[in-house]
């Protein structure tokens, strides 16, 4: 590779951020399974402490296993840095953590994953942080949902468990125009199908348990920061533009610039709040990552193939995927994933929700569990598990009505996955 050229996905999805050990020549990224580090002397523990170094000081806040997720997901997604976390959950604490005081609010989509709609609805309410809803397929709600509180809008690339894709760039104008910042959760998509970076977005956040890790074996999150947001204009975000008495008046938006965010989540948040991933979970994640782009590919295409089953098959009263021509969200699909619409599809069962309690019971080689983005098929009744917390208008708002039936379909072969299905459904 020369300086001109910058390597593609797949290359970056193997590389990016590592380097053969340079004590032991592993090339295998190492776990360091460390709780601290050793300062070179005292004046290299003060410039640490201080952030005038980068350096690694205690496993809470940095850890060398973990700062190569960093990068390489920093750079899959083309953001400017990264913080690995604990879960997905953490990563968007952290997110708000640092945008929100007591008594902001933020503007949601109505289409999320129902652990995220149940956090903003009552977790964030400790904070004093504040969540108004908006519809994605009315991109006008967003816009009147924009009051002086507002410190951020929040949509799913493609929404959980719908298989819905937003609208990315056109909320991102919304979010331009009020002067915030948008965040998307990019978890089913992830970046080997969409970058909303290069549609608007200002922060990405993931689940890493699910696809990037891919395996069902290690829980994490992550955010990346665009590096695009003027967190100094109007002292709206006082954790990036105001002095900080912990760090003798440094302004972490001055200081550090176009990837500001990223320091300010983990030096404020990661550090006190302390939701930090391990080094063998971070570990487990690189290793999944390496195979993103086979795996994503195969998840889409078999994808596909189970949604183009079930469209005709007479148990089944309707199906709810991108990638189906004649979807509600082709077209969107086409401009915004256009190399596949994910794993994730659900679909609605004529019998309602006795007959989806009844399919997930009968299920062979899918698993009935609350996960997605394995290598293995994956299914669940929404509305008897992850939604079943919210009301049934929020339920059906979340696309997790009664008769709703999600899948993740994994990276076995289409016609086993598809058998399995038919007998199910017999």
């Amino acid at each position: 590779m020369t300086d001109e050229r910058l390597p593609g996905f797949a290359t970056q999805a193997v590389h990016a951020g590592a380097q053969p050990d340079p004590t032991t020549g592993a090339r295998a990224t190492p776990i360091y399974q460390t709780t601290s580090f050793v300062f070179e002397d005292a004046e290299h523990a003060a410039s640490l402490f201080g952030l005038q170094a980068f350096g690694n000081i205690y496993t809470r806040i940095t850890n060398p296993t973990t700062g190569v997720l960093e990068e390489r997901v920093a750079a899959l997604e083309g953001g400017t840095a990264a913080l690995a976390t604990a879960s997905g959950h953490a990563a968007q604490l952290l997110v708000f953590h640092t945008l929100l005081s007591p008594g902001d609010e933020f503007v949601a989509s109505n289409k999320l994953y129902g652990g995220s709609i149940n956090q903003f609805n009552n977790s964030f309410k400790s904070f004093g942080w504040n969540v108004v809803w908006a519809d994605p397929d009315d991109i006008a709600s967003f816009e009147r949902a924009i009051t002086p509180k507002t410190k951020a809008i929040f949509i799913e690339s493609i929404a959980n468990p719908g298989g819905i894709v937003t609208d990315i760039a056109a909320i991102a104008a919304v979010a331009k125009r009020a002067g915030v910042p948008l965040i998307v959760d990019n978890t089913l998509a992830t970046p080997y199908l969409c970058r909303p970076i290069e549609h608007g977005a200002d922060i990405v956040v993931h689940s890493l348990t699910k696809f990037l890790g891919g395996h069902g074996n290690s829980i994490g999150g992550i955010l990346v920061d665009g590096g695009r947001f003027n967190w100094l204009r109007e002292g709206r975000y006082p954790k990036l533009s105001q002095p900080l008495p912990e760090y003798n008046g440094m302004v972490l938006g001055e200081t550090f610039g176009n990837f500001a965010f990223a320091i300010a989540a983990r030096v404020l948040g990661l550090r006190d709040l302390g939701p930090a991933i391990s080094p063998f979970n971070s570990f487990l994640i690189l290793n999944g990552i390496e195979t993103l782009p086979l795996r994503m590919q195969k998840h889409s295409d078999n994808a596909k193939a189970v949604a183009e089953f079930l469209a005709d098959h007479p148990a089944v009263s309707w199906v709810s995927y991108a990638g189906l021509p004649g979807d509600r969200y082709y077209n969107l699909g086409r401009h915004y994933v256009p190399k596949g619409a994910g794993a994730v599809l659900t679909f609605g069962l004529a019998g309602g929700y006795d007959a989806g309690v009844k399919l997930v019971s009968s299920v062979k080689l899918f698993s009935h569990l609350a996960n997605i983005g394995d290598t293995r098929s994956l299914v669940i009744h929404p509305a008897s598990t992850t939604h079943r917390q919210l009301t049934d208008a929020q339920k059906i708002a979340a696309g997790a009505g009664p008769d709703v039936v999600r899948l993740s379909v994994g990276i076995e072969d289409k016609e086993d996955i598809i058998a399995d299905l038919q007998q199910a459904l017999a």
